[in-house]
């Protein structure tokens, strides 16, 4: 049968699909056949015992782009050179916590002269973290954990 991954959670290793006969079927990782992990969009061919979903394969009219939508890298090297502007914060879609860096570092400058930079530093401080996190996880974390679950900080 075809369908469609509905949700699928790094933490516990399952998921939901939606099948093309209008039922929805959990998985478990160890019925993934595909590379990598399942994420959220992809097209599956799969078989079916009851409501459980088996044998789970990626189907080949998946569209591209499902997987890996944003790269890790381009968010790890603009967090670590632009963090302070806030730059990887939109480029993830995160755009009020992009705007906290962008006005704290820009126009918030002013306010920030009587608290010795104070703010502006510990964004910066910030910023290198998330790049070196984003940097440090698997390609399939990164997707789970920042564009799947949306994890606005850290």
């Amino acid at each position: 049968m075809k369908g469609k991954i509905l949700d699928y959670s790094f933490q516990q290793n399952s998921g939901v699909i939606a099948g093309d006969d209008g039922n929805r079927y959990t998985f478990e990782n160890h019925d993934w056949k595909g590379e990598g992990l399942p994420s959220r969009g992809m097209n599956i061919d799969f078989t079916t015992e009851g409501s459980i979903a088996r044998e789970i394969y990626l189907s080949l009219d998946s569209p591209a782009g499902v997987s890996g939508e944003k790269s890790k890298i381009a968010a790890g090297l603009l967090a670590i050179f632009l963090g302070g502007l806030g730059i990887h914060k939109f480029y993830l879609g995160f755009t009020a916590q992009g705007l906290i860096f962008l006005l704290t570092n820009t126009i918030g400058w002013v306010v920030t002269i009587f608290l010795l930079g104070l703010p502006n530093i510990i964004l910066g401080i910030i910023a290198l973290i998330e790049g070196i996190l984003y940097l440090t996880k698997t390609d399939q974390e990164f997707e789970q954990i920042y564009v799947i679950n949306k994890k606005k900080w850290f």
